[in-house]
């Protein structure tokens, strides 16, 4: 590209070399060197587009009185080629365009001063012209655009200068917010746009090209556009995926210092994570994040925001997310603490939404209700999953018995209703590390109560010579007790829920109370009774799972199984009873809470 009122047209093609003549009948009079290549130009075509070397030009004349014929151009935004291309627009040599080098030469123009004041139709408002009806008009220029400003040599001082990476960010955000409304409506009318891309979010793989700065800015101007979380959300799973295996590849096959390597790790990392929106992320890219965040040592508040979001839906992991390994030699094989500090996340947003339950209760009881039983199903959900992880990390040898305690005892007793799981997870803890002191086997049994544990755990607790002599006798009482109760029709246990359950549905608040505390207070006796309610359920399906059993082993051992059977078929029979008397007493709680509301406010 270039203009007609030029001087005559030069050789096509520049060379680097100083001897170089631009025009053969013409002498050059200036020699001006880029990044240690000389051009030898003429001052006239230059200093009528460019205000930088008629100030040169100018300067040399005033303090000198002697023609500027040597110049050195330190740090010219894109180097020598760039500005070739721009001396080439200075003498009318046509050029192309292009969205790989437009950012460079618009950097270059605003170097040389290559505007309007100087000569009409210059190289800024050629290269702004490109940017506004090509670039900015299309996501896959922009970003193209966006990853030839990080080539320049100095990025944030030049190219910030003429607001071109800026505008490509928002360029991409609008282009991205338009496509998804496209993409919307094609869906509504049963049509695709794009037949080349499964996936809606078909910009994803373009936006992995970009350095981890500028990719950091665009998703945030999605964020504030409106672009949809899940896109989001998979736009960084998918750049987090391919950045840090570039980085493994690349030092591969550079051998790069690791400590350069692990920081440009944890720069992709912590940026990543900061960039997550208020949405659930999916757990796998959770932990996937946190597995790398421990290998390089990533900052405490990036770990700390990754174990918290991780909490909000702890219910939903699995063992095997559970298991970060540790990368220091000489320590445990799975990173203990971090579950730890997991757990006391989790239990925190227990506490906080049971208060938050609390404070609504006068406001909407029936969302109250679904509340509560919510968190109490959570609490289930992962008394199992811990149990479960104590019993994987118990044979590590290198497992200190102060963090496997600490994991046991931060549940509440409550949210294990049977003890089988862990009962077998301290069992693989005393088989993993045979030189604990008896007194260290007995603080750790102690967590085990015997009479939440089946008759299959009891008869493998009766037997096993690891366990302490006292723990031995409880398990063979509490076996004991049960046959007698089920021979008796009575459940012991369940008895007990049943006494505790009037005790607590029997209680009549004081009138010293405030009608607040008053509220609060029932309130925790409705849950306990629910709670309750939803052990003797549990109880029963085992009950009626041994029953089978039982029955199936007598069957095929003698045909006098029938009176046995028979009396455990009765004491099962006051089980379902009781779930009713306690669903009763609950709703007869329930309406003495209301009555005792009714005289306090008279």
């Amino acid at each position: 590209m270039g203009t007609s009122d030029n001087p005559p047209a030069p050789p096509t093609s520049f060379s680097k070399s100083f001897t170089t003549r631009i025009f053969s009948d013409v002498a050059g009079d200036i020699t001006i060197v880029v990044d240690g290549e000389p051009f030898l130009l003429h001052k006239f075509p230059l200093v009528a587009r460019c205000g930088k070397i008629r100030k040169l030009v100018a300067a040399e004349m005033r303090d000198s009185s002697r023609a500027l014929s040597h110049t050195d151009l330190s740090d010219f935004p894109g180097g020598s080629n760039t500005f070739e291309l721009a001396m080439k627009f200075c003498y009318g040599i046509n050029f192309e365009i292009t969205a790989s080098n437009v950012a460079a030469l618009r950097c270059a123009a605003d170097y040389l001063e290559m505007t309007e004041d100087h000569k009409e139709d210059n190289l800024i408002s050629r290269t702004e012209a490109y940017l506004d009806q090509v670039v900015f008009r299309s996501l896959e220029k922009s970003v193209e655009v966006l990853c030839s400003c990080e080539l320049l040599l100095h990025p944030h001082d030049v190219a910030e200068a003429s607001h071109v990476p800026e505008r490509c960010v928002e360029a991409i955000a609008m282009n991205a917010c338009r496509e998804q409304l496209v993409l919307g409506l094609s869906r509504l009318n049963r049509t695709s746009r794009r037949g080349d891309s499964d996936s809606p979010e078909w910009w994803i793989q373009d936006l992995s090209a970009l350095r981890i700065d500028y990719y950091a800015r665009v998703v945030s101007a999605m964020a504030r556009t409106g672009l949809r979380s899940e896109s989001i959300i998979a736009s960084l799973m998918h750049y987090s995926q391919e950045s840090l295996k570039g980085i493994r590849n690349r030092q591969e096959r550079t051998k790069l210092d690791s400590g350069t390597i692990e920081n440009e790790q944890r720069n992709v990392v912590e940026a990543i994570v900061s960039l997550f929106p208020n949405d659930r992320v999916p757990l796998s890219f959770l932990f996937g994040m946190l597995r790398v965040g421990v290998t390089i040592d990533v900052s405490v508040s990036c770990r700390l925001e990754l174990e918290m979001r991780i909490a909000q839906q702890l219910e939903r992991v699995s063992l095997d997310d559970l298991l970060i390994p540790v990368v220091q030699n000489g320590e445990s094989m799975y990173d203990v603490d971090t579950v730890h500090r997991i757990l006391v996340c989790f239990l925190k947003r227990i506490e906080s939404e049971e208060r938050d339950e609390d404070e609504c209760y006068y406001r909407n009881e029936t969302e109250t209700e679904i509340g509560s039983s919510t968190c109490h199903t959570s609490l289930l959900k992962v008394g199992l999953i811990i149990d479960a992880y104590l019993a994987e990390i118990a044979p590590d040898p290198f497992l200190s018995l102060n963090k496997f305690t600490a994991l046991i005892e931060i549940l509440p007793d409550y949210v294990r209703v049977t003890h089988d799981g862990l009962y077998r997870a301290i069992d693989m803890f005393l088989k993993g590390h045979p030189l604990l002191t008896e007194q260290e086997c007995k603080s750790l049994c102690k967590f085990v109560d015997t009479k939440k544990l089946t008759q299959e755990a009891c008869s493998h607790a009766a037997q096993n010579d690891r366990l302490p002599v006292q723990m031995v006798v409880r398990v063979l009482y509490s076996e004991q007790l049960r046959l007698k109760n089920i021979v008796s029709g009575e459940s012991g246990e369940e008895g007990g829920m049943m006494l505790s359950s009037q005790k607590l549905s029997s209680g009549v608040p004081s009138g010293a109370t405030s009608p607040r505390d008053t509220y609060a207070s029932l309130r925790r006796e409705n849950r306990e009774l629910k709670l309750e309610i939803s052990k003797v359920r549990v109880r029963l399906s085992e009950l009626e799972k041994e029953q089978v059993l039982m029955k199936q082993g007598m069957m095929e051992k003698s045909g006098h199984g029938v009176t046995l059977l028979t009396s455990l078929s009765k004491g099962l029979g006051g089980c379902p009873y009781l779930v009713v008397e306690l669903e009763r007493e609950a709703a007869e709680g329930k309406s003495q809470d209301q009555v005792q509301v009714e005289g306090q406010d008279r």
